[in-house]
């Protein structure tokens, strides 16, 4: 069935002709809509984009025009604030309009870490014992908060605020580390065990029958002598450095007897408890000696072709357009089932 599809971005994106002739650090913002959009017509569907939108009338205008069977979303912000882009989709199940990926209410405990952790740990999810210093409060460590310890915001992603000298290992610095985040993120502050081990990525697709897909690792290459192996902002969006110091992603191999059972079982508990649908990533570390702890929840990761969650549905034999039609008839079957 050929559908109507509005692709929803934060982005003031213009669809090009052909990306083959530009230069990655150019299409770098924009390469997964180009990409959705493509495999969209590949498709069948009709698409529209919608892009930058400053006002809620230009949204409702465009799903009274066009009507759409579907919004494709790709939001990650509304007005600049990242909490904003959820009460869209609030407005989206008001007017009983189906969209991709996660609902509101569990996007909003993924912004609020703070809570979505004491809600795991209720639950008994294996995670790094960890202490919030909101702003304007005196900084002071918990007794049985030991070092080393990882110094982040409560609210932002994608590694925002995360530098080498977020892992700290002694008072002084995690107060240091700490104003950082709260004057250069204007957010509270979040400290955390810091957990040695192997850096694992489960993508999951499903609302209540989920499918994991094949376990993934970043491989920290070559970093210099003494650097802690963690996904910093710049290991993550410095395409140049990520070159030079041989950063990649690839299948997980060599895993434990029934580690990788244990952390599909443990996926999709996670994702349960947090009412999460449509598709999700979640961030593990495995220690030396087995241990599994949940570094992070991430409802609505890139569904770029090239990054880590399409590169796993390939590995499961699911191409990339077959991932895309996956996420528009989850997106459907929840609204259906609402």
């Amino acid at each position: 069935m050929s559908y109507r599809v509005l692709l929803l971005t934060h982005q003031d994106f213009k669809m090009p002709e052909d990306i083959s002739k530009l230069d990655l650090k150019e299409i770098a913002n924009w390469k997964t809509e180009y990409e959705i959009v493509k495999a969209l017509e590949a498709l069948g569907h009709e698409t529209e984009i919608l892009g930058d939108v400053k006002e809620m009338k230009v949204l409702r205008e465009a799903l009274i025009n066009f009507k759409p069977h579907i919004v494709c979303n790709q939001l990650e912000e509304f007005f600049g604030v990242n909490i904003f882009a959820h009460y869209v989709l609030g407005y989206f199940e008001l007017m009983h309009q189906a969209y991709t990926g996660c609902n509101p209410a569990s996007l909003i405990l993924g912004d609020n870490k703070p809570l979505q952790k004491e809600i795991l740990s209720y639950h008994r999810v294996p995670m790094p014992r960890f202490a919030i210093f909101p702003r304007g409060r005196i900084i002071k460590r918990p007794g049985k908060l030991p070092f080393p310890l990882i110094v982040k915001s409560t609210a932002e992603h994608s590694s925002l605020g995360i530098a080498q000298a977020s892992v700290v290992t002694g008072d002084e610095k995690l107060k240091e580390r700490v104003q950082f985040i709260h004057e250069k993120l204007q957010t509270d502050a979040m400290a955390e065990e810091y957990i040695e081990g192997r850096e694992l990525y489960v993508a999951i697709l499903g609302n209540r029958r989920l499918q994991t897909l094949p376990i993934w690792e970043m491989d920290f290459g070559n970093l210099p002598e003494g650097s802690s192996r963690i996904a910093t902002e710049k290991i993550k969006w410095d395409l140049d450095y990520q070159k030079k110091i041989g950063i990649k992603t690839g299948p997980a191999e060599n895993l434990p007897d029934g580690a990788a059972e244990r952390i599909n079982v443990l996926s999709k508990r996670i994702y349960r408890i947090l009412g999460l649908n449509g598709y999700a990533r979640m961030d593990f570390r495995l220690t030396a000696d087995g241990k599994i702890y949940l570094m992070e929840p991430n409802p609505n990761p890139d569904l770029g072709r090239s990054e880590d969650f399409a590169q796993s549905a390939l590995r499961a034999g699911m191409d990339f357009e077959h991932l895309i039609q996956r996420v528009l008839d989850l997106g459907l079957q929840y609204q259906t089932a609402r």
